[in-house]
């Protein structure tokens, strides 16, 4: 199933209850697009939501409301119903923000161009925690609700974890020589696995986050842009080449390729609600949805190529119990997020 958007797509995101999904595209507009296994896609909406590229979209509120983000520093809150706007936060950052993931349903967390990460609470409308977690854009970020702790990767090259209990920059790994630009968790918290811009991926072990415990480098020699979580074994891979497959962790290996999304680079990865459709945009425009069922009754295959190694690390997570690319990398030390004396106002009035 294809949808046109007809202009670059920066992000997508599926409703957490129904067959809807959002794309945010190059020229500050956020599209709204209802899809069925049976049925063409129907266009709801199509809202200029920002005076430039729309970055990121997620879903808040219980699927009520679309939070976008963009390099005009601003947040955007949209009505789902309507397309009307809800709430903008006008100089959120004071970079461009670059991406934008939800914590719980009222609270979600966004990364700019500087590496500065504000986690939101929308019910109280305020900034709530404040890292300077790297020094280069935020490219991936992942909420572990366990620990209570945010994961983000960089163009630095760094992995930071951020502590939202403890309002600071818990660890951060050494500089890589490459980009990181993708982050999920696997092993049930045991492991962090990281894309990176030259086709490596880097397996970092909980807890251990100075330097990765594992490589996966036979995986492809395009950066890996996007990285989804099937199970607690499985990735789903988004290259620079279009090229999606599906990979296996500890033993690493491809498991079988997915789909060519096209010949320009997957730019990001998203499942459907129900995990029937896995979502893809690239460079070529297109929003695509693929039949999940397909991938997981055939993901047994043959791997196609196999590393041999092992890890028989036993980290376990510590739960804590008390209260774009292209650009140019800079190498420099992370520095501690400070708590905000102030709330800043999430929803300034219209």
């Amino acid at each position: 199933m294809e949808i046109n958007l007809g202009r670059l797509a920066f992000d997508l995101d599926f409703h957490p209850s129904s067959e809807l999904v959002s794309a945010g595209l190059i020229n500050g507009d956020l599209h709204l697009y209802r899809y069925g296994a049976n049925a063409l896609p129907q266009r709801l909406l199509e809202v200029r939501a920002h005076t430039e590229s729309c970055r990121a979209v997620r879903f808040i509120d219980g699927g009520r409301a679309i939070a976008t983000c963009s390099p005009d520093r601003s947040i955007l809150a949209t009505d789902v119903e309507t397309g009307s706007p809800i709430a903008r936060l006008e100089d959120a950052h004071g970079d461009a923000i670059n991406r934008l993931i939800n914590i719980s349903e009222t609270t979600i967390a966004s990364g700019d161009d500087e590496g500065c990460i504000k986690v939101w609470d929308t019910r109280q409308r305020s900034c709530c925690n404040s890292f300077d977690a790297h020094h280069d854009y935020v490219s991936d970020m992942t909420f572990v609700s366990d620990a209570f702790k945010l994961l983000s990767t960089s163009g630095d090259g760094t992995l930071s974890v951020c502590s939202l209990r403890r309002n600071k920059v818990q660890a951060q790994s050494e500089f890589s020589e490459e980009e990181l630009l993708s982050v999920v968790i696997m092993k049930n918290g045991r492991k962090v696995i990281c894309g990176s811009q030259a086709g490596t991926l880097l397996l970092y072990s909980w807890g251990c986050f100075k330097d990765c415990s594992d490589r996966f480098i036979d995986l492809s020699p395009n950066s890996i842009d996007a990285l989804l979580k099937l199970d607690e074994d499985r990735i789903i891979t988004g290259s620079e080449n279009g090229l999606i497959s599906l990979v296996g962790i500890l033993p690493n290996r491809i498991i079988q390729p997915i789909a060519e999304h096209s010949e320009y680079p997957v730019e990001r990865l998203a499942f459907s609600h129900d995990r029937k459709f896995l979502g893809s945009i690239a460079h070529d425009q297109m929003l695509k949805l693929w039949d999940l069922d397909d991938i997981l009754q055939t993901s047994g295959k043959t791997p196609t190529s196999q590393a041999t190694e092992k890890d028989s690390d036993s980290d376990e997570m510590d739960v804590e119990t008390s209260p774009r690319k292209n650009k140019g990398t800079k190498r420099k030390g992370a520095n501690i997020g400070n708590e905000l004396s102030t709330s800043t106002s999430f929803f300034a009035d219209l």
